[in-house]
């Protein structure tokens, strides 16, 4: 396997929505963690925990998650907000791009229920990757904390691209905490945080075409000279 520079690591992460069933070695994926935790952490407090699911946990997992979505997934609700109360430009515009652009690519039209709500399940899948990882944190934690456990899954991101593997995080796994947190037997202060897919691109799949656009440098960044 060929060694990707930092560069090349970072710019070829995608959130990859289809995988293969190709096996990720336990091996692997500590390796990735191992090396993800050097990401920097405020007096060197490492707020992160990793529930790694694979074979038969995993199953039980997304089985029991993906009845209470089919059941009634209006019902299922985060227990904070993803991003904001109330979406505003240029914020907005991004959102509904990507959105437009991956249900195009999909073959997905607005107002096609049916077909909408059945690839939104397949999060619950972790799209068909043979790892799924749920990320908790201490509630207790302050905003710092929070911080450096986004650096934290950043470096999961493009470790797993040094070892040929692809990712996808998912916050949308915060919505069903209650039934995580049975599952994975987490007690307090344990709350989760997110989830992500990881193992080998389905380069098939259509989805997986998406490629999302990025502003450029001047137009947000302020340079003071």
């Amino acid at each position: 396997m060929s060694t990707l520079s930092v560069d090349e690591a970072i710019s070829s992460r995608r959130s990859v929505r289809a995988f293969t069933s190709q096996p990720v070695p336990q091996e692997t994926v500590e390796h990735i963690l191992g090396v993800a935790s050097r990401a920097p952490s405020g007096t060197n407090t490492q707020p992160w925990r990793v529930h790694v699911l694979t074979g038969d946990a995993l199953e039980r997992v997304c089985g029991s998650v993906l009845s209470a979505f089919w059941e009634d997934a209006s019902s299922h609700s985060s227990d904070r907000p993803h991003y904001m109360e109330t979406w505003r430009d240029p914020y907005l515009a991004r959102r509904r791009k990507v959105g437009w652009d991956l249900y195009a690519l999909m073959g997905i039209k607005k107002g096609e229920r049916e077909k909408t709500q059945k690839f939104h399940a397949e999060n619950y899948r972790f799209f068909g990757a043979p790892v799924g990882l749920i990320f908790t944190i201490d509630k207790d934690m302050g905003w710092m904390s929070w911080l450096d456990y986004g650096m934290f899954l950043q470096n999961i991101c493009i470790a797993a691209r040094g070892q040929g593997l692809h990712t996808c995080p998912q916050a949308s796994w915060g919505h069903y905490y209650r039934i995580l947190a049975q599952e994975l037997t987490l007690e307090e202060p344990e709350i989760v945080h997110v989830g992500m897919s990881l193992g080998y691109e389905d380069t098939e799949a259509p989805q997986n075409k998406l490629q999302t656009m990025r502003t450029e440098v001047s137009e947000f960044a302020v340079f003071h000279s």
